[in-house]
C-alpha cells in the first residue's frame, strides 16, 4: 500500500509540471527514434543483401589473381601477370569440379551510345546456352545468337531500352559495332554471381568476333549442385590451378566470402552511427537530472514531511525513482511509436523495399531502444533521489 501511495506523489509531481516533463522526455524521444531507425536501417539492408547473395550462394567465383582485387575477387594489374584464365586452366577447372556446371565469362567494358544518348556499361560474354541458367528476363527472349543482347534493367531505365533498340558500341565514331537488344533482364543484383543491372550480355561468339581474346576469360563461375560441397570444389580447384605457392595463379572465392565482409562493414558502420545517435540521449540525461534536481528543491518542505511522520529514506529515494521512470516510460513509448514510422520511411529511402521490416531481427531494436532510454533517466535520477533521501527533517521544515 505504501508503495502506491509513493508511485502516486511520483505521478501526481509530473502532471504538476507536465510541461518541464514532457519537455526533459522530449530527449529520451530523440534518443530512441535515433538509435532504433539507425539499428533498423541497418538490419533491413543487412538482410536484404543477405537474402540477395543467398540467391547465389552456390555460386563459386574464379579469377585471375595478379595481386590485387577485382570484383568478387579479381585480379588487379601487377606488371608481368596473366589477367586473363586460358582455355587450358578453363579444361582444369571442369575436370576439378566434375559434375558442376562451369559458366565461363568474357567481360570488359565500353562506351554505348543510344541516339543522342552516350555513356558506357559492361559488356558480357555467355554461352547461349548457360544464360538462362543464372539470368531471368522479364520482357523479351534469352539469347539466340547474331547481334541480339540482353540489357540490364538499370541500363534499360537509364537508356530508355526496349525490346528492338539498337546500341552501338565503341568510341570510335565509325564503329559499326552494335547489338540489338532482344530481352530485358531482371534485377539481380549479384545474383548468379554477375552484376548485370548495367550490363549488355552477348553471346560468346558475338563477343569474341569484335574484342577477340578467343580463350582468354576475364572469369569463371562454377554452380555447385551441393552448396555443401563448395569448400571442397574451392580446396580441390586452389591445388589444381595454383601450385605455385608464390605466386597463385587464380584467386577463388564465392558469395559467403563477401557476405561475411558485407555484414561486418555494415555492422561496423551501424555501431558507429548508432553511437553518434546516442549523444542525444547524454543531452536527454542532463535534462533530466536537471528537472530531478529542481523537483527536490521544490519539495523540500514535502520531503520533511514525509520524513517527520516516520517515511523511511529509503521511500523517498523510490518516490524520485518513480519520477524518474514514468518520464522514460512516457519517452521510451513516444520514441518507439516515433521510430516504426521514421523507421519504415528511412528503410524505404535506403534500402528501397521493406520486405525484412517486421522481422523479429529488425523489430529488436524498437525494445532495446526503449530500454536504454528508460535505464537513462533512472541513471539520471538516481543522484537527486539520494539527495533528497538525505535532506535533514528538521532543517526540509524550515524550508518556506
Amino acid at each position: 500500500m505504501a508503495g502506491d501511495i509513493f508511485v502516486s506523489l511520483a505521478f501526481r509531481s509530473v502532471r504538476l509540471h507536465l510541461l518541464r516533463s514532457l519537455l526533459a522526455a522530449l530527449g529520451i524521444v530523440i534518443g530512441v527514434v535515433a538509435i532504433t531507425t539507425l539499428g533498423i536501417m541497418g538490419a533491413n539492408l543487412t538482410l536484404s543483401i543477405t537474402a540477395q547473395l543467398s540467391s547465389s550462394g552456390n555460386v563459386i567465383m574464379i579469377s585471375p589473381y595478379s595481386g590485387g582485387g577485382r570484383g568478387f575477387g579479381g585480379g588487379g594489374g601487377a606488371e608481368g601477370t596473366n589477367l586473363n584464365i586460358t582455355q587450358s586452366q578453363l579444361q582444369e577447372i571442369e575436370r576439378v569440379v566434375g559434375a558442376n556446371q562451369v559458366i565461363p565469362i568474357y567481360s570488359s567494358s565500353d562506351r554505348i551510345t543510344v541516339g543522342p544518348n552516350v555513356g558506357r556499361a559492361s559488356i558480357l560474354g555467355l554461352k547461349p546456352d548457360t544464360v538462362q541458367d543464372i539470368l531471368v528476363v522479364t520482357d523479351g527472349t534469352f539469347l539466340k545468337g547474331g547481334d541480339g543482347a540482353l540489357v540490364g534493367p538499370t541500363l534499360a531505365a537509364d537508356f530508355s531500352l526496349k525490346v528492338g533498340s539498337r546500341i552501338k558500341l565503341g568510341t570510335d565514331s565509325n564503329s559499326t559495332k552494335s547489338v540489338r537488344v532482344v530481352g530485358i533482364l531482371q534485377s539481380a543484383g549479384f545474383g548468379g554471381g554477375l552484376s548485370t543491372d548495367r550490363a549488355i550480355v552477348v553471346t560468346d561468339t558475338w563477343y569474341t568476333a569484335n574484342y577477340g581474346e578467343s580463350g582468354q576469360y576475364q572469369s569463371v563461375n562454377v554452380i555447385a549442385s551441393d552448396i555443401s560441397q563448395i569448400g571442397t570444389i574451392e580446396n580441390n580447384t586452389a591445388k589444381a590451378l595454383n601450385r605455385n605457392a608464390k605466386l597463385p595463379a587464380v584467386r577463388i572465392s564465392d558469395s559467403g566470402q563477401f557476405l561475411n565482409t558485407i555484414s561486418t562493414t555494415i555492422g561496423s558502420l551501424t555501431s558507429f552511427v548508432t553511437m553518434l545517435g546516442a549523444i542525444s540521449l547524454v543531452v536527454a540525461a542532463v535534462s533530466i537530472f536537471n528537472v530531478m534536481i529542481m523537483s527536490v528543491s521544490e519539495r523540500v518542505k514535502e520531503i520533511g514531511i514525509l520524513r517527520s511522520i516516520g517515511t523511511r529514506k529509503s521511500e523517498i529515494r523510490k518516490m524520485f525513482l518513480y519520477e524518474a521512470i514514468i518520464i522514460g516510460f512516457i519517452g521510451a513509448f513516444i520514441g518507439a511509436v516515433l521510430s516504426i514510422v521514421s523507421g519504415y520511411l528511412t528503410v524505404i529511402a535506403i534500402v528501397g523495399n521493406t520486405a525484412y521490416f517486421f522481422t523479429p531481427a529488425s523489430m529488436i531494436y524498437i525494445p532495446q531502444g526503449m530500454v536504454i532510454g528508460i535505464a537513462t533517466c533512472v541513471l539520471s535520477g538516481v543522484y537527486p533521489a539520494w539527495r533528497a533521501a538525505d535532506l535533514d527533517p528538521i532543517e526540509a521544515l524550515r524550508a518556506e
